[in-house]
């Protein structure tokens, strides 16, 4: 059994090929449970977030997760090909381990990530589709990224896509004090974005798709209005943000038509993209989407705290798999012993008290596992050993 996955990330694969794998809850569900019933496929996770899509598999024979996911979801593999990057065993593990801990993201050190991965493990679930292996390799990555995240501050503000976007805003607009914002999508990242306007001083109006009055919570100091007044709203706005899940453009050129004043900015924070493209080429419009976030700082340095962290979590994860993977070979090798004890004569045909043959028996045992394995133990792990044992027989280590 081997983990083996599969990542179609932001830095090798555009924007369009993205939205080609980009997968609602549901389509992750439905996509997870197909899979898991494959020939030779054990577990299957799936991760979609706007800048990746990551497929985990865990498998009796080798096979590339890719091409696995882009035949489920009835899409062309051949585009994809060379946009996949493909890992097993330990690459597969390092790479969640990083994935959640943020230093794989767009933007570095992002927040939001870890939530994203948490969802996968759960929508694994949700579908039946999940697997031991898959599972605590994924609890295994969420505790990392949930350490790294309390005891280390990988940059000085919280990252997000959402406040990249808005740091896009401010480097083309200047102050945002007093500019007139729409944001479309009260999710997580609609939300987000909201606040973080309201913050910079914009006026912030939020459409939802069901607006009751007084029922709908939107960030503190923001308008809540219907989306399909968005239109209307729009008329000498000066930002536009959209960012829903929708699998269709909330804001196409046709549709502008019939607005006097368009915004003179627009971020689209969705994939699929919220905002048709060609919008961006209207006259006095700048289109920003989830490509153009970028950092502030263009290379990184990943603390020593951080790398301590991940390397604990996975020894921890390995020792759980070795453990695993070691039980049935565990109770061959106590028969194996067994089976050489009942035929040393020493045992068997000398008269010995209970305390000798206890002893014996031990020294016996201890022989035989030693000199059984390819390499002797080393002297640490040795003392270890003693000592746990020790300790849990008098209390004392």
């Amino acid at each position: 059994m081997m983990v083996l996955m599969s990542s179609l990330e932001h830095n090798l694969a555009p924007i369009d090929l993205r939205e080609a794998l980009s997968f609602t809850a549901t389509q992750v569900q439905r996509l997870n449970a197909h899979i898991a019933q494959l020939p030779n496929i054990q577990g299957c996770v799936i991760l979609s977030t706007c800048n990746r899509t990551e497929i985990y598999l865990c498998c009796e024979d080798s096979c590339h997760p890719g091409q696995v996911l882009c035949h489920a979801a009835g899409v062309d593999f051949a585009p994809f090909s060379a946009a996949f990057v493909t890992r097993q065993g330990g690459d597969a593990v390092e790479h969640l381990m990083q994935v959640a801990a943020g230093l794989r993201s767009r933007v570095w050190g992002e927040d939001q990530i870890l939530a994203q991965v948490k969802r996968a493990i759960t929508l694994a679930r949700d579908s039946h589709s999940t697997h031991p292996m898959l599972e605590t390799l994924f609890r295994s990555a969420i505790s990392a990224g949930k350490e790294i995240r309390s005891t280390v501050r990988l940059t000085s503000l919280p990252t997000s896509a959402a406040s990249q976007g808005v740091e896009l805003l401010r480097q083309h607009l200047g102050s945002l004090e007093g500019k007139r914002a729409l944001v479309i999508g009260n999710g997580e990242m609609g939300k987000l974005s909201a606040r973080l306007l309201h913050q910079a001083g914009c006026r912030v109006m939020v459409t939802l798709r069901t607006y009751r009055h007084g029922e709908t919570v939107v960030p503190s100091g923001c308008e809540a209005q219907p989306y399909d007044r968005r239109f209307e709203l729009l008329d000498g706005v000066d930002i536009l943000v959209s960012a829903t899940a929708s699998p269709h453009y909330t804001v196409t050129v046709e549709q502008l038509a019939e607005v006097t004043k368009l915004p003179q900015a627009m971020v689209d924070l969705a994939i699929p993209r919220d905002i048709e493209p060609q919008v961006g080429q209207l006259p006095g419009v700048k289109l920003f989407n989830v490509d153009d976030l970028m950092d502030t700082a263009p290379l990184h340095t990943v603390p020593e705290e951080v790398l301590e962290i991940l390397d604990k979590h996975q020894r921890q994860f390995y020792r759980w798999l070795n453990y695993k993977v070691g039980l049935p070979l565990m109770d061959d090798l106590k028969l194996s012993i067994v089976q050489r004890l009942t035929a040393t004569p020493q045992l068997t045909e000398e008269e010995l008290d209970p305390e000798e043959l206890i002893a014996l028996t031990v020294q016996r045992t201890v022989e035989l596992l030693v000199g059984g394995l390819p390499t002797p133990p080393d002297p640490d792990s040795l003392r270890q050993c003693a000592q746990k044992i020790r300790a849990h027989t008098t209390g004392k280590g």
